[in-house]
């Protein structure tokens, strides 16, 4: 099972990918500095046992771990299914309700290496994260699919290393992109598509080496690049 030290190297792949240089923050720094809006697994208690559970919502009273659901203690040969008994009221239909409804968490089908997450399909090495499908290396992260090494980011598919990537799809080594499509080693742009190394754009569509909607030469871009580097990976 994927754990915080695994978590931390996914994220240290996708920084070096991203912005070429080491990662600078801890696991938590980082946590803290970009996903601090995402939408991520609240931690409950597996009300048949009391162990540490993870769901996409709190507002449920009872919870049970996919795992414990699956098994003899919970219905015929653990598919759910109880022994037939009598209801004779609407009260004692409610209350048998009441004893085996339980919100399933930490779901998963056809994953590999999940942890501390929920609603996870066909994934592979998720950690902390919701509403993953078709997707592998992904840490912090809520509806992400189609998709590789990405961190804190929501709403996105068709994207390969990846941090704050919102409501995108067909990104690569991209920060802070919103709102767009097929971007390529872009940093800070919303609603821009068909773009390659370009920083905080908006609303624009097939350039290269743009800053704030203005063109530069290679030269001049890259130099300024490597200073909106070191600001993003300063710890706050």
């Amino acid at each position: 099972m994927i754990d915080k030290q695994q978590a931390k190297e996914i994220i240290d792949k996708i920084v070096e990918q991203v912005f070429g240089v080491d990662n600078p923050l801890s696991l938590k720094e980082f946590v803290d500095k970009f996903a601090f809006d995402v939408k991520l697994p609240q931690q409950v208690k597996d009300s048949t046992d009391g162990s540490i559970a993870w769901a996409q919502s709190t507002n449920p009273t009872k919870f049970l771990k996919q795992e414990n659901a699956r098994t003899a203690e919970h219905g015929l040969e653990g598919v759910g299914l109880y022994a037939t008994e009598p209801i004779k009221d609407l009260e004692e239909l409610l209350s048998k309700w009441e004893s085996i409804n339980y919100t399933t968490t930490d779901f998963m089908i056809d994953s590999l290496n999940v942890a501390e997450s929920d609603m996870i399909l066909e994934s592979e090495n998720v950690f902390h994260s919701l509403f993953i499908d078709r997707s592998k290396n992904v840490v912090y992260s809520e509806a992400i699919s189609d998709s590789e090494y990405i961190a804190a980011s929501q709403r996105s598919a068709y994207s390969t290393h990846g941090i704050r990537v919102d409501d995108s799809i067909k990104c690569g080594n991209c920060f802070g992109v919103s709102r767009s499509a097929n971007l390529t080693n872009c940093i800070m742009m919303h609603d821009c598509g068909n773009m390659q190394d370009s920083m905080f754009c908006s609303n624009m569509n097939g350039r290269q080496y743009c800053i704030a909607n203005m063109q530069f030469d290679k030269e001049e871009y890259e130099r300024l690049r490597k200073e909106v580097v070191e600001w993003i990976l300063t710890p706050a």
